[in-house]
This record gives C-alpha cells, structure tokens and sequence, in this order.
C-alpha cells in the first residue's frame, strides 16, 4: 500500500506525541529522581525504527495549520511532577495505540513493536505509580 499524505499526517503528529512524551518522564527520571533503570528503559522506547523515511514524514507536516494546535486549558496546567509524568505517560500511550493499528495499513512488524511498547509503557506506568 502506498502511504498518502494523511497518513503520513497522522504518523508523524504520532510519532512526535509518543517519543516526547516518553521524553519528559525519561528526563523527570534522569535528572530529578536518578533512577537509571527507569530512565533507561524508556530512552529505549523511544528509540524506534520505522519503515519510512523522515523526509516523507516531513513533506506531509502541516503544524502551522494544525486544527487543534491551541491548547487546552487542562493542557496549559500542571499541579505537579506526578501530574506531568501521568499526562505524558497517557500521552505516548495513547499515541502507541494510534501507530499500532496505523501501521496495521502498511507494515505489521511495525505495527506489533507499537503493540508491544504500549504494553511496556503500561507496565512502567503501573511501577511508577506504585513508587510515587
């Protein structure tokens, strides 16, 4: 199947929210609580391969006309550190679950390592919120 534009779209706005996502609490985890396991394992989930190009990803971003670039206010508030970490653990799951049955359309392998890393994430959530 060749991928058009769309769904290069929504791959790549997914992309991002996953990997930013596991960004912040993978930073939370290195620099304030010094947890180098935590830590670790999600740097290795976002380290992914996809079986697309970057500049394909890139010709179809469009953020400037992003239909909901302004944030929430919900979006725009955060009480504390735990409420950073669940936000952005929700946010890469959520975005995992998109990849997932996305790439369903194009390359199933791809598709199951999405699968497979919503469930780590799934589980790291659970650590995390047992420890806080």
């Amino acid at each position: 199947m060749k991928t058009n534009r769309s769904l290069l779209r929504v791959i790549d706005a997914n992309i991002n929210r996953y990997k930013e996502g596991i960004r912040v609490v993978e930073d939370i985890y290195r620099y304030i609580y010094d947890n180098k396991e935590i830590a670790s394992t999600l740097k290795n989930l976002r380290h992914i391969n996809i079986p697309i190009d970057i500049k394909e990803l890139l010709s179809s971003r469009d953020s400037i006309n992003d239909v909901l670039k302004p944030s929430t206010k919900s979006e725009q508030t955060r009480e504390n550190l735990e409420n950073i970490i669940l936000a952005n653990i929700k946010r890469s799951e959520e975005s995992a679950r998109v990849l997932e049955e996305i790439f369903k359309l194009i390359d199933i392998q791809t598709s199951e390592m999405f699968k497979n890393n919503r469930y780590a994430l799934y589980n790291i959530e659970k650590i995390i919120f047992q420890n806080l």
